[in-house]
């Protein structure tokens, strides 16, 4: 592997990574923002808990769905490029 693409590597790296945490900590915030309703003890209530395991739950089956459907059109784009490639 030459410099160029270790440079390149390493950004998609840090790339990633910041994604992953503006992702996550998007997922905090929303979650906090509608589940949290009181300070007045160190840990959750019951309906806080219940509330953020659901919002984390909803935003893990969003993502992974999202995540699905992106895979099934990249992998139909790459059928119809493949297509449009072959000799008639």
């Amino acid at each position: 592997m030459d410099q160029d693409q270790a440079r390149m590597l390493a950004a998609l790296e840090e790339m990633q990574m910041r994604d992953s945490l503006r992702t996550f900590n998007g997922l905090v915030e929303r979650c906090f923002t509608d589940c949290v309703t009181g300070f007045r003890s160190k840990s959750l209530t019951d309906g806080e808990d219940k509330c953020v395991t659901a919002c984390a739950e909803k935003f893990f089956n969003h993502a992974r769905r999202v995540g699905q459907r992106f895979g099934e059109l990249s992998q139909k784009q790459q059928e119809d490029l493949m297509k449009r490639m072959q000799p008639k």
